[in-house]
């Protein structure tokens, strides 16, 4: 069985698998072994520091691979805000083919991407971004759910719902996002309408994964519970691993008179960098999403990928087809 889909026919990949961008740890080591195993690998874009160092990352990883890969582009609210559109100019004059956008008012960088032929994939966390990006030209999206890493938006509506009410809406290929990490999450997606599955967490605990072995056993080692909501108070909910680090800052947070400030040096992002990175687990905030409940081992990517895919198609012929002969027998 092949499981080929308008995601794996649009993006030139074996497997409808996708590893989402993330900050820290979206680097060559990591892509490039994720379209290596068949699947679609995604360098994140500003945790390079200048546009020119994305430039040396992407021909790093176009070194390492000869297959699809994309890069991701988040644009956020910031008092400071990065060179958007030199990193931007960084991604189209190296001549990469697949980008991933997210963020608010994608129109200026969708229209930049679209008039070089490149096919823009665009995150959105509800219906009504995935129309709107869609109206704006996006060519595929990733849709969001409750449970994923990350920024899960404020409505809180979980993938079992989300998918399919973006599926029932959006005309444009989809990938299923947030609690994927294994063939049974691949197999739902594809029920619900995704044509493939975005993946984060599970692809930190990967041999590949640029973080310390410390924090790749802390994944496996934590359930689904191990996670926290902060921000919320100020509608930029962030879902990260349960640490000391979390844990205070959800508790300073409860106080309705709290203020940004207030947290302002235990979020840091060169903090979580420096924890990622020398996996001092409590020196700052870790992204990961409820999905940790799904992870057990830190195997390869190749052997990640091709167990998810040979597992969702056992399910398929198998347990499923199985009992659709049990049925028309009965």
């Amino acid at each position: 069985m092949a499981l080929r889909t308008r995601i794996t026919e649009m993006l030139g990949i074996e497997y409808p698998v996708v590893q989402g961008g993330m900050m820290w740890v979206g680097r060559a080591e990591l892509a490039s072994a994720v379209s290596n195993a068949g699947g679609l690998g995604i360098l994140t874009g500003l945790t390079q520091p200048t546009p020119d160092a994305l430039r040396a990352e992407i021909d790093r990883c176009r070194s390492m691979t000869d297959k699809p890969f994309a890069v991701n582009l988040t644009f956020l609210p910031s008092v400071t805000p990065p060179p958007y559109a030199e990193y931007r100019r960084a991604i189209i004059e190296s001549g990469v083919r697949i980008v991933e956008t997210a963020g608010n008012n994608p129109q200026e960088h969708i229209d930049d991407f679209k008039s070089h032929g490149i096919i823009v994939i665009h995150k959105c966390t509800a219906v009504r971004h995935a129309l709107s990006a869609e109206r704006m030209g996006a060519d595929a999206i990733s849709i969001d759910g409750f449970e994923c890493a990350g920024h899960p938006g404020e409505d809180d509506i979980p993938g079992l719902i989300l998918i399919p009410a973006a599926a029932d809406k959006v005309k444009i290929p989809m990938l299923a996002s947030g609690g994927f990490g294994d063939g049974r999450g691949l197999v739902a997606a594809l029920a619900l309408g995704a044509d493939g599955i975005n993946m984060g967490t599970r692809f930190i605990a990967t041999q590949e994964a640029p973080v310390h072995e410390n924090v790749k056993q802390f994944i496996v080692g934590n359930d689904e519970r191990s996670t926290r909501l902060i921000f919320r108070a100020f509608k930029n909910t962030t879902r990260v691993s349960a640490n000391s680090v979390s844990i205070q800052v959800a508790e300073i947070l409860k106080n309705p008179e709290a203020v940004f400030e207030d947290v302002r040096e235990l979020v840091l992002g060169a903090k979580g960098r420096v924890a990622l990175e020398t996996g001092d687990l409590d020196h700052g905030l870790i992204t990961a999403g409820q999905v940790q409940g799904l992870i057990h081992d830190v195997p390869s990517c190749r052997e990640l990928i091709e167990r998810i895919v040979h597992d969702a198609e056992t399910i398929i012929s198998q347990r499923l087809a199985g009992m659709m002969a049990e049925t028309v027998a009965a």
